[in-house]
C-alpha cells in the first residue's frame, strides 16, 4: 500500500525575521494546502530547510504539522542524515508523533558506496515500522542511489516502500521501472518531469511547485490517473516557464520569494541561504503572473 497517491507538497518552514520557526504561518500554509487538494504533505525536507535546523526544531515542526494536519491527508517526515545513527534517532522520534511515513535523503558529503547506502538504509528502516520512501538526488548528496539498489532494498526491507526520484535522469529513471516488477512506488523529485514520470508508472510527485499551485499540481497527477493525458500534459507544459523559475536559484531560495510575493508571509531564509538577486526574483514574478497565481 503506497503512502500516498498524487501530488505531495514538500513544504516550506516559515521563518520570522530573527530566524526562529514561523508556527502562526506554518499553520496557514498547511490549511492552504489541504483547502487546494494536496494528497500528503512532506514535512523538513531540503524545502523545509531541514539542514539547518537543530534536532530539536526539526521534531518540534514534524510534531506541529501531523497534529495540525490531524489526519486529514498523509504526512512524511524528512528525517534522513549522513549520520546513520542521527537518522535512526530521527526516525524513531517522528514515528512516535503519528506520522504516516519518512522520507529517507541518501547521506550526503561522505556520500557512500552502493553497499554503503543498502546497509545505511536497511538500518534506519529496520528500527521503525512506518513506511519508508527512498531520496535520490545526487546534484544534492553527491551520490546516486543505483535502480538495482532501489530494488534490492524495496525487495529484502517490508517497510521501504518507494523512492523519490530527483536525479533528473528519465533513462535511469526508465531502468528503475523496468526492473522494479511493480515492488517499487516511483514518485517524481522534479517539478518538469511529472507526466514522463507517471508515464513511466510513477504514483505522483513530491513537489515544489505545489508550495505556490497546490491546485494544479494535483490536477496534473489526478487527471493523468482519470486517464485524461492531455491534460496532464497540458497543465504539466503550462507549467514550465514557473518550474524553471522557481529553481534558478537554489531551492527553497525561489518558493519562498514567491509565497512572499502571493502574501503567504514564508519569512526569511537561514544562513548560507540568503535573498535572492532582483533579476532572478523579476523572472520568477513574471512566471507567476504568467501561470496566473499573482
Amino acid at each position: 500500500m503506497a503512502v500516498f497517491k498524487g501530488a505531495g507538497v514538500a513544504i516550506v518552514t516559515p521563518m520570522k525575521a530573527n530566524g526562529e520557526v514561523n508556527y502562526e504561518k506554518f499553520a496557514e500554509l498547511i490549511e492552504f494546502q489541504i483547502e487546494n487538494g494536496t494528497d500528503a504533505i512532506i514535512v523538513c525536507g531540503t524545502t523545509g530547510e531541514s539542514s539547518t535546523l537543530s534536532h530539536e526544531e526539526h521534531l518540534d515542526v514534524i510534531k506541529y504539522c501531523t497534529e495540525k494536519v490531524a489526519g486529514r491527508v498523509p504526512v512524511v517526515a524528512g528525517t534522513g542524515s549522513n549520520c546513520t545513527e542521527t537518522a535512526v534517532y530521527l526516525s524513531k522520534e517522528a514515528e512516535k508523533f503519528g506520522v504516516d511515513g519518512l522520507l529517507l535523503v541518501s547521506p550526503y558529503y561522505n556520500k557512500a558506496t552502493q553497499n554503503g547506502l543498502y546497509t545505511h538504509f536497511k538500518t534506519v528502516a529496520e528500527a521503525v515500522k512506518i513506511p519508508v520512501i527512498l531520496y535520490n538526488v545526487p546534484s544534492r548528496t553527491g551520490c546516486n542511489i543505483l535502480p538495482e539498489t532501489v530494488i534490492r532494498l524495496c525487495t529484502d526491507v517490508d517497510n521501504i516502500v518507494g523512492v523519490k526520484e530527483a536525479s533528473g535522469n528519465i533513462s535511469q529513471i526508465a531502468r528503475l521501472a523496468a526492473k522494479a516488477n511493480g515492488k517499487v512506488d516511483i514518485y517524481s523529485g522534479n517539478d518538469d518531469q511529472i507526466v514522463p514520470i507517471l508515464s513511466l508508472g510513477g504514483i505522483g510527485v513530491i513537489s515544489v511547485l505545489s508550495n505556490v499551485a497546490p491546485k494544479e499540481t494535483h490536477d496534473i497527477c489526478a487527471k493523468y490517473f482519470e486517464g485524461d493525458v492531455k491534460g496532464s500534459m497540458e497543465l504539466q507544459l503550462k507549467a514550465m516557464d514557473l518550474c524553471d523559475a522557481l529553481f534558478c536559484e537554489v531551492n527553497p531560495i525561489p518558493v519562498k520569494k514567491a509565497l512572499n510575493l502571493m502574501g503567504k508571509e514564508a519569512g526569511t531564509l537561514r544562513l548560507p541561504l540568503t535573498e535572492m538577486e532582483e533579476a532572478n526574483a523579476a523572472k520568477l514574478e513574471k512566471a507567476m503572473r504568467e501561470f496566473g497565481i499573482l
